[in-house]
Formats: structure tokens, C-alpha cells, sequence
């Protein structure tokens, strides 16, 4: 396992991270607990000392907390507070009373630790974010008290899907330590202005849905199939599961790799990013957890494989593409 810098922290962090939502029996179905347990255990074994979780993500608070007391000093825990309006993603307009009133933080907060078992966090986040709401609101007042308090330890957003820029204003601020995002091989979106500026400012990036909730490993076709209750009906929903399989196929095809390869060269795209501290795989078996943590090994793709990944971007938005 490899590690970074996240941000200016002060942290180090492996490059594989472990992305908990799947984990919490919420909306992706089919994780049974005891599985689970099993491949948080593996994943630290091999190397993984960054989790991600959130207040809305299910039992994955309290099946994570479970696993890292049995690891003292050799985790870090990130975890996010949802909006008061419960709303996914913030629209525009809002203000900051609406989302996250200094009240609500530290109440959620409050419920993550008792729900963890854990005295802190390492680090706390907004699960949604509007540049919006910069200079307004107490929400920066309380998460300057609950780090004083020793509740948090370090503060940091969880940018809106497929809104990159939506944080830049923070960014400059100074006033934040990482920033969570979306960014694959085909969301390519946040190397152009997100990375430069967080690289300025020494703001540590989290990278999620590197493997775009499972388009990016081969195993998506025209044919699948998910349980009932699970987001991925609506996120593969409509023609959208046929077109990422033709995708990912020519993006095979220009490679010149199977598709049993891909989830590894497309997280390493995204490792391949200077700016890129952790990225939080989602990682529900034991199985994945090797698969994943094997690409952190120190070996980088070519120029020539980052230019034909490149030339195979397709931004979308699964928001407009489900029915």
C-alpha cells in the first residue's frame, strides 16, 4: 500500500481508502454484516488506514466504529452530517439555517459518536455543500467549537455530484481541510479547476465513485439486474446500464485491455492525480478489498493510456438519466 498527504493535515493516508456506504444495508442491498466486518478487517490488514462513513448511511456508523476499536491508533474515521432539509443534492437558494445550523451539526455529531462508540473524529463533513453559504450562517463557529471540544479533529465538505466547482469559493476561504468528490475515467470534470485550486490552498482530495458505482468494472450490462430498494435501479435505470457497457467496451477496446482489467487502470487514472490524497472505494466483500488495495502498488499508466482514457469522457449525470 502506498500513502499520501492529505492536504495540509498533517495526515497520511493510503491511497485506497474504505468508501462504508455500501456496508450500511441502506441503499445498497444485499451486505450482510458479518461479510462486511470481514472485509473492513482485511482491508486494514492490507494496508487501508482511511474509512468513510456518514450519519446516512445506514448501520455503517456502528459496524465501522465496531471494527476500528479493534484497531486502536491504526484508523482514521471520516464521517458526514446530512442536511437538516434532507435534501440530496443542495439546491441553490438555500440558506445555511435551512442545511446546517450549528444546532443540527453538533446534535448529528453528537449521534455519530455515540453510534460509533468513537470519542472523535478525524475528520467531519457537510455531506452536501453550496458555495452559497460562505460568510453565512453559524455552521463554521460550531465546527471551530467542536474541534476546541476534541469532537473533530479536522472539517472538510462533501462537493454536490457532478459540481466540481461548487466549492471553489470555500477552497479560497482556507477555511476547510479536504473535499470530497466525484471523479472517474469518465467524469473527468474536476482536473481543471477543483484539483489546481485545492492543490494551491493545501486542501486534502477524497475521491468517490472512482469505479462509478460499479459502471467501471466490467460487470454492468444491458442485462442487470439489482434487488429491490436498491440505488442502483435508479442510477442504471432507463437504456443507462446498456449505454455504460458500450462504453466501457470501447474503452477496453482502445486500451487494448479485458474488462476484467478496468476497475484497476480506472482507479489508477484517478490515483495518477497529484492533487488525489485517498480515494474511498466502496468495497462490500473481501474480494474487492484485494482487488482494490493490489492497484496501490506504485506503478503509474502511460501517457499514452491516460490520453486514450481521456478521450473517452462522457459526463453525465444520473440525476437526468433515470427515469
Amino acid at each position: 500500500m502506498e500513502y499520501r498527504p492529505l492536504g495540509r493535515t498533517g495526515l497520511t493516508v493510503s491511497e485506497i481508502g474504505y468508501g462504508a456506504w455500501g456496508i450500511g444495508q441502506s441503499a445498497w442491498i444485499g451486505a450482510t454484516e458479518d461479510e462486511s466486518v470481514a472485509a473492513l478487517h482485511r482491508a486494514i490488514e492490507l494496508g487501508v488506514n482511511v474509512i468513510d462513513t456518514a450519519r446516512g448511511y445506514g448501520e455503517s456508523e456502528r459496524i465501522v466504529g465496531q471494527v476500528v476499536r479493534d484497531h486502536p491508533g491504526e484508523v482514521l474515521v471520516a464521517t458526514k452530517v446530512p442536511p437538516k432539509n434532507g435534501v440530496w443534492p443542495a439546491p441553490s437558494g438555500l440558506h445555511p439555517d435551512e442545511t446546517f445550523p450549528g444546532d443540527h451539526i453538533r446534535e448529528q455529531l453528537e449521534i455519530s459518536l455515540r453510534t460509533s462508540g468513537l470519542e472523535a473524529f478525524d475528520l467531519v463533513q457537510l455531506h452536501v455543500w453550496s458555495d452559497e453559504w460562505v460568510g453565512q450562517g453559524d455552521w463554521l463557529e460550531t465546527v471551530a467549537a467542536l474541534r476546541q471540544e476534541g469532537k473533530l479533529r479536522h472539517f472538510g465538505i462533501s462537493i454536490n455530484d457532478y459540481q466540481p466547482e461548487n466549492a471553489l469559493a470555500l477552497i479560497r476561504t482556507g477555511e476547510v481541510d479536504t473535499v470530497q468528490v466525484i471523479h472517474n475515467a469518465f467524469h473527468q470534470q474536476p482536473e481543471h479547476e477543483l484539483y489546481p485550486a485545492c492543490v494551491e490552498h493545501g486542501v486534502g482530495v477524497i475521491v468517490r465513485v472512482a469505479l462509478d458505482e460499479g459502471g467501471l468494472t466490467g460487470r454492468i450490462t444491458a442485462d442487470s439486474t439489482f434487488p429491490d430498494g436498491d440505488f442502483r435501479n435508479r442510477y442504471f435505470g432507463g437504456d443507462r446500464a446498456a449505454q455504460v457497457e458500450r462504453h466501457v467496451q470501447a474503452l477496453t477496446d482502445g486500451l487494448g485491455i479485458g474488462t476484467d482489467e478496468v476497475a484497476d487502470v480506472a482507479l489508477r487514472y484517478v490515483l495518477d492525480q497529484p492533487a488525489v490524497s485517498t480515494v474511498i472505494a466502496g468495497m462490500r466483500t473481501v474480494r474487492n478489498v484485494e482487488r482494490n488495495c493490489a492497484t496501490s502498488d506504485g506503478r503509474h499508466l502511460t501517457d499514452e493510456q491516460r490520453e486514450t482514457i481521456r478521450a473517452h469522457r462522457w459526463e453525465r449525470n444520473f440525476y437526468t438519466a433515470a427515469p
